[in-house]
């Protein structure tokens, strides 16, 4: 199992119907301690989703009042509903030595990269192998309307021109093949010279 010393934050993005759920429960198997940051949106539920499991869900009045109360890490509006990242769980896990791992859009990554806590940051953007095998994903899933799976796929072709803002990228294909890389990439996540002081280290070497 893998286990930190030091706190560190693992970004997945990636166009709804690129897998990112199935590989996180594959991720969720080799990793010791951990926290999945639930976002907080405005959208309404689907079929299933539990509110604190899935999502905080809350009117479009309450996140715009946290908007101005500093309360998110990060926040975007996505096919016209809020979601953002409530700070306070984020700064406890760090503070308890779990990687802590988002799944948030383009727009979110760059927020986090910009904000105080980058020094944590690994990023991956998860896809699909062509625009045509998400599409197929997406309408065989049968989740959303044909609205809402058009917005995804205009969405998706704009984030995939993001991929050189990311650290890694992993082209879902074969389920076996990107689960052992998600996992490398968490292990290297948690490796990063960032998360630890030097002269601890140094200290600790040379006694």
């Amino acid at each position: 199992m893998i286990s930190l010393e030091s706190g560190a934050i693992l970004i997945l993005s990636g166009p709804s119907g690129c897998g990112k759920s199935t590989l996180l429960k594959e991720l969720y198997k080799s990793v010791n301690k951990y926290y999945f940051s639930i976002s907080t949106t405005t959208r309404l539920p689907r079929v299933g989703e539990q509110n604190g499991v899935d999502y905080f869900f809350v009117t479009k009045e309450q996140f715009e009042e946290g908007i101005q109360k500093g309360e998110f890490l990060e926040y975007a509006e996505v096919h016209g509903n809020y979601y953002g990242t409530s700070l306070k769980p984020i700064l406890l896990a760090l503070e308890e030595n779990k990687l802590v791992i988002f799944d948030i859009d383009v727009q979110g990554q760059d927020i986090v990269k910009k904000s105080e806590l980058n020094r944590y940051v690994t990023s991956v953007f998860i896809t699909t192998p062509s625009l045509e095998v998400l599409k197929n994903r997406l309408y065989s899933r049968a989740t959303d309307s044909n609205d809402v799976i058009e917005k995804r796929v205009r969405n998706a072709v704009i984030e995939i021109n993001s991929i050189d803002k990311y650290d890694y990228i992993i082209i879902n294909d074969d389920l076996q093949k990107a689960s052992l890389e998600l996992v490398s990439v968490a292990r290297s996540a948690m490796l990063k010279t960032s998360l630890f002081s030097k002269d601890h280290i140094v200290s600790k070497w040379l006694n």
